[in-house]
């Protein structure tokens, strides 16, 4: 059956799906592969609803990889936020951009090429996850690790997140940055202002620690990335009296960091300057640290040429080839095969009245439709030569 990525993208968008909702958007994707031939898995866990599809049995194996799951709404919309409304040669909704309409076109093109080449030597395997924009603990790693114990594989993965900060074709990305967030303690002793020899004040060390954290120089960056950077995003106290020296002081910083370093170094050295800034104070000062993905890097080569080359082809842009941005499920799938990110536009992500343009699903289910088949061509022109 042909199925339509503009009418598949309002579809899903009228799926309710704020994480860790799934408002039926999985089950619509698996109902509409499972008519295409896919054979499916749900690999649900934590309450995350997933998908695995595969269309064939041997190899080689290309993936795609995408989530049905949308930040919340925000107020201020012109329409109702899940009513995927068209208008004016856009669609509108959330999770119009992030990323509903680039699973809508993965899934189209994927369909219209087992249809037309249903002997193909090869397979195609889709992984969707309800759990990217939470806490992405039960969602591709739950995946992954289903396929791992099933002896299922990917060759070569494309993760349909929007990678283009202008006009459709100008980004695709072949790494992301690593970051950790690390959250600080100071505990004292309580005292009146007036008397400070009598309490222990725990925010001179903290801000000693945090003042050594700014001026860090973490590197210059490096081949593929850009330096890395360090921000200071809260400082807590909880003190509204002027006159009370406070017993508590907390701090979170987070890391955003290059292939220079990695979560555990980082962590390593924020905990040898934190010891420095307690010590001879009396404060105890502690920390706790969240590592959401390390830094990694898909060498330019035969994943990136193809989807260079197909994209030029659909739209006369070569992609400039980029690490910016934040996390994406990019990091669990780089330890299993070579990933590139290649979605649309993403102005409106995460916005009100987030939308993107239909010609843009339009072109880019045409470029991952060629992707496939140039893909697996290429593959197969290899393997004989």
């Amino acid at each position: 059956m042909t199925i339509d990525p503009i009418a598949l993208t309002a579809a899903l968008i009228q799926c309710p799906s704020v994480t860790p909702e799934d408002g039926g958007a999985i089950p619509l994707l698996q109902q509409t592969l499972e008519k295409n031939g896919f054979t499916c898995n749900r690999p649900d866990r934590g309450g995350i609803l997933n998908l695995h599809a595969r269309y064939g049995t041997q190899g080689p194996v290309f993936g795609f990889n995408g989530h049905t799951d949308v930040v919340p709404t925000g107020e201020g919309w012109l329409d109702d936020p899940f009513s995927g409304t068209l208008r004016n040669g856009k669609i509108w909704g959330r999770g119009a951009a992030d990323m509903k309409s680039g699973v809508a076109a993965f899934v189209s093109a994927a369909c219209s090429f087992v249809q037309e080449n249903p002997d193909f030597p090869g397979s195609i395997a889709i992984m969707i996850t309800g759990d990217e924009e939470a806490d992405a603990t039960d969602g591709t790693v739950a995946i992954l690790d289903w396929m791992r114990a099933a002896g299922e594989s990917v060759d070569a993965c494309l993760v349909g997140e929007p990678t283009c900060p202008e006009r459709m074709g100008d980004m695709m990305k072949i790494g992301r940055r690593g970051s950790v967030t690390a959250y600080f303690t100071a505990q004292g002793v309580q005292g009146h202002s007036a008397y400070p020899h009598r309490a222990k004040n725990p925010l001179p060390p903290l801000i000693t620690l945090l003042n050594r954290l700014a001026s860090w120089k973490l590197d210059n960056g490096t081949t593929h990335f850009d330096p890395s950077t360090l921000a200071i995003t809260t400082v807590d106290v909880g003190n509204t009296a002027t006159n009370v020296i406070p017993e508590t002081a907390q701090a979170t910083v987070n890391i955003r960091f290059n292939d220079t370093h990695s979560g555990a170094s980082l962590i390593a050295i924020m905990q040898k300057w934190m010891e420095e800034a307690a010590k001879g104070t009396g404060i105890t000062l502690s920390m706790k640290v969240k590592i959401s993905g390390e830094s990694f890097i898909t060498e330019p080569g035969p994943l990136s040429t193809v989807v260079s080359e197909a994209v030029h082809a659909e739209t006369g842009i070569i992609p400039d080839l980029s690490t910016t941005g934040g996390t994406s499920d990019a990091r669990f799938i780089c330890n299993l095969c070579p990933v590139v990110e290649f979605g649309l536009v993403g102005k409106t992500l995460h916005k009100i009245d987030e939308h993107v343009e239909t010609a843009d699903i339009e072109t880019l289910t045409r470029i991952y439709r060629r992707i496939i088949e140039t893909w697996f061509r290429r593959y197969e022109n290899c393997a004989q030569a």
